[in-house]
């Protein structure tokens, strides 16, 4: 006797979509691909980084971050790190490895519902400036006030004059958190188009992993040009000195998970840094706005 088939979300849309709706190369790949094949023709690597090699440069990084949470305690220094990206991308599996050792006392991750009838009435930037990091915190936004420049702008949910306002105020509202003395980084994770349909299908055949979809994914799917040209405007408009962007290329979450911690670190000065522990930086995958790809093309 058969066993039925697991209920899927959405009445299966991202199964439907791949079936029928999806670019014949982007069936193509996924299809044809070995589990730890890359799927993106212009990421610089052809298969994922084996796991053994990963988890021996995942736990040097993690004595480092350690260190760095003492440091930022004992010295008072704040630090943002804001995660941007496409769904599916590992912004929440990045932030993971950043806090799986850190005291959550200490690391606060802040990630925002739609905005309450009240909070709509205020000025943009409010609901964000309460979650900012006090004396010896770390913060990790799990999507932040870029949820104007993108999600909101592709979904229709703010106006064009609310959107250029955003991008009138964007640059001097980080320039204060930088001169007030806060660490700022911005990372937009980017991943291929392929590679996300190929994320999606694994979280909606799984029942641990269900809970992760939501409707603005599936009606997104369809949405991929809108939110790569929404993309490429917000990165070219809220790039600065005060506040740069750093892309991540996660068509291989290892390999990103590391390259972000590495990139954080390098940056900090906290006591006993261990250079050789931290490792080069790739910047093959990791690097500022012109590492950043529309993934169309599988």
């Amino acid at each position: 006797m058969s066993t039925p088939a697991p209920d899927l979300p959405f009445d299966g849309a991202i199964s439907a979509f791949y079936a029928s709706s999806a670019p014949e190369e982007i069936r193509s790949a996924i299809a044809q691909a070995d589990k730890d094949d890359i799927l993106s023709a212009s990421y610089p690597y052809r298969r994922e980084m084996k796991r053994k090699a990963y988890e021996r440069e995942m736990a040097a990084l993690q004595i480092e971050l350690v260190k760095m949470q003492a440091w930022a305690r004992e010295t008072g220094a704040r630090v943002i790190c804001v995660f941007e990206g496409r769904d599916a991308a590992g912004k929440g599996g990045t932030i993971k490895r950043f806090r799986e050792n850190l005291n959550p006392r200490g690391a606060r991750v802040v990630a925002l519902s739609k905005p309450s009838d009240t909070e709509a009435t205020q000025w943009y930037f409010q609901r964000y400036i309460d979650h900012l990091p006090a004396a010896g915190e770390i913060v990790f936004f799990d999507r932040s006030w870029y949820n104007r420049a993108v999600v909101e702008h592709v979904f229709g949910f703010c106006t064009p004059q609310q959107r250029a306002h955003f991008f009138g105020q964007v640059p001097d509202f980080e320039r204060m958190l930088v001169d007030e003395g806060i660490y700022l980084f911005k990372f937009w994770l980017n991943v291929g188009r392929a590679e996300q349909l190929r994320r999606f299908l694994a979280r909606e055949g799984d029942p641990l992993k269900q809970w992760k979809l939501s409707s603005i994914d599936v009606k997104g799917l369809s949405r991929w040009d809108a939110y790569s040209d929404a993309i490429r405007e917000t990165l070219q408009r809220s790039h600065s000195d005060a506040a740069p962007w750093t892309v991540l290329r996660t068509d291989d979450k290892k390999r990103a998970r590391l390259a972000a911690i590495r990139h954080v670190l390098s940056a900090l000065p906290y006591d006993r840094k261990d250079a050789q522990a931290i490792g080069p930086l790739d910047s093959t995958i990791c690097g500022g706005p012109d590492l950043w790809t529309d993934g169309q093309n599988a």
